[in-house]
This record gives C-alpha cells, sequence and structure tokens, in this order.
C-alpha cells in the first residue's frame, strides 16, 4: 500500500461532510427554551473543565485553532461520529424495544444495489479477505416474520471503505438486501478488517495529542428496515477481534458481537412497530 493509495483524512473528510449536506432530512424546530438549556449545559461544562484544569491561554489559543482546523478540513462528520454520536444514540435507545442500535459512522452511502435474500455482495474479482456468509431473519417482536430490507456496508479487508477511499470501486461491499417472505436473509460477503480513523488531519491530531490509540474494530454497518416498524441502524462486531474491548467510538455492545462458527455468522434482527 503506497501513500498515494492510502485515505487522506481531507478526501475522507470531504466525502462525508458532502454526503451529510445531500441527506434529505426533516427540518426541526426546537424550541428557544431548549436551545438554551442544552447549549447552557454544554457551555457549563466548558467552564468547569477550564477551570478544574487550569486551561492556559496557549491551550485555548491551541483549542481554538484545532476547532478551525475541523471544520476547514471537513471533519465535523468525523469527530462527532466517532466521539459524540454514541451517546446520543444511547439516550434513545432508552424508550426503544428490539434490537439493539448504535452509531451510523460518518461512512454510510444511500441509494445502494438492490439485491435478492441470497445474495453476494457487489466486490472486485480479486477482493481480498476472508469469505463470511452472514444470515439470519427479521422478525418483529412476537417474533412473526417481515419482509424488510438490509442496508447493509462495511470496510474491506484492508479497513477501507468505497466512496471515501482512493482504488475503491464505487458500491464495493455495499448494498441492500431484501429478505424473503420468511424474513430470511443470507449474504455472502468477505470479513472486514479493523480500522483506522483518519489520523494526518486535526482530529487524528486529537488523538494522537491525547495518547489515544485510533483504532475500531471489524464491523458489518446494517440499516434494518420494514414497513410499519422502527428502523434500526446497528453495527455487528466478531467476538475475539482486535480493539472489540477499546473501540475509540465506544460503540460496541454486548448483544452486538457474533460469534462465528467458522466462516459463518448468523444474526436474527428484531424490529419494534411504529
Amino acid at each position: 500500500m503506497t501513500a498515494v493509495e492510502t485515505p487522506a483524512a481531507a478526501d475522507s473528510g470531504a466525502a462525508a461532510s458532502a454526503n451529510f449536506r445531500s441527506a434529505a432530512r426533516t427540518s426541526v424546530d426546537i424550541p428557544a427554551e431548549r436551545v438554551s438549556t442544552v447549549v447552557t449545559a454544554v457551555l457549563r461544562g466548558v467552564h468547569e473543565a477550564i477551570r478544574a484544569h487550569d486551561v492556559t491561554y496557549p491551550e485555548f489559543q491551541a483549542a481554538k485553532q484545532w476547532l478551525m482546523d475541523v471544520g476547514e478540513g471537513g471533519e465535523w462528520p468525523l469527530f462527532l461520529d466517532v466521539f459524540v454520536e454514541h451517546v446520543v444514540e444511547e439516550v434513545a435507545a432508552r424508550t426503544q424495544d428490539g434490537t439493539k442500535g448504535t452509531i451510523l459512522g460518518p461512512y454510510y452511502l444511500p441509494d445502494q444495489q438492490r439485491l435478492g435474500s441470497v445474495a453476494t455482495l457487489p466486490m472486485r474479482p480479486d477482493e481480498q479477505g476472508d469469505p463470511l456468509v452472514f444470515s439470519g431473519r427479521v422478525v418483529d417482536l412476537t417474533g412473526a416474520p417481515l419482509e424488510a430490507e438490509l442496508d447493509i456496508w462495511h470496510a474491506d479487508a484492508r479497513g477501507y471503505y468505497s466512496g471515501f477511499a482512493p482504488g475503491v470501486p464505487d458500491g464495493n461491499l455495499r448494498a441492500v438486501v431484501m429478505t424473503d417472505s420468511d424474513g430470511r436473509f443470507e449474504i455472502t460477503t468477505v470479513q472486514p478488517a479493523p480500522y483506522r480513523i483518519p489520523t494526518d488531519g486535526p482530529t487524528g491530531r486529537l488523538v494522537d495529542a491525547a495518547g489515544w490509540h485510533p483504532w475500531r474494530p471489524a464491523h458489518l454497518h446494517l440499516i434494518v428496515r420494514a414497513p410499519g416498524h422502527r428502523p434500526i441502524t446497528t453495527q455487528l462486531y466478531f467476538a475475539g477481534g482486535q480493539y472489540v474491548d477499546s473501540d475509540v467510538a465506544e460503540a460496541v455492545k454486548p448483544e452486538l458481537v457474533l460469534t462465528p462458527a467458522g466462516q459463518v455468522a448468523e444474526y436474527d434482527f428484531v424490529l419494534e412497530p411504529v
């Protein structure tokens, strides 16, 4: 892997920012009282950290420069998804039933190829990585089968995502897989690798300055949808995998860890009605 082929933070950040801006979102009318309450709490937390740790003017100026660099580098989606989103998801999960969710992350791309219930993800003819067959069912809270779709994507055997790394074909290891009438699916793909969040930009400089590691464990991303039911956004990890116990994004949950039998992994999704 040459330096030219390695995805740069600026390129990944620009792609993530562009994807975020292009996504259709429902406008949210937030009352002024709510804005004041949350923003005041955030600012008070910052103020308390400054007082508690005797933050100096040079440190303050360094932080100001870093915040500017994050914006200019398009890395806000990366930084917020890695270090903040897991808490927002945790709050949302308090009132949700069914399969556990976790963070979406910055590398989702909509409108991928649609495939049948027995499918092979789009991949290069010489795609590297150990084969993986991922199967299961989608059911409701009573166990009844649901005709659903699984929007699935993951990194390749080098930890790179299509759409965010040079040299990886568009749509590689991404698809929307439809279940059969019994809610079943079977997806053939390759085992993803752990991946390192981009470290040559401001987010990476923060990770390095704090002495943290920048790695996420290998995982499958999924959004599972069925008419009349709440979509689930989640990730599935692999028992014994590197960084499962020290995910930089703190997104791993015990209920989301797969225990494959050889090259076969099974998981059933449970959706709650809306």
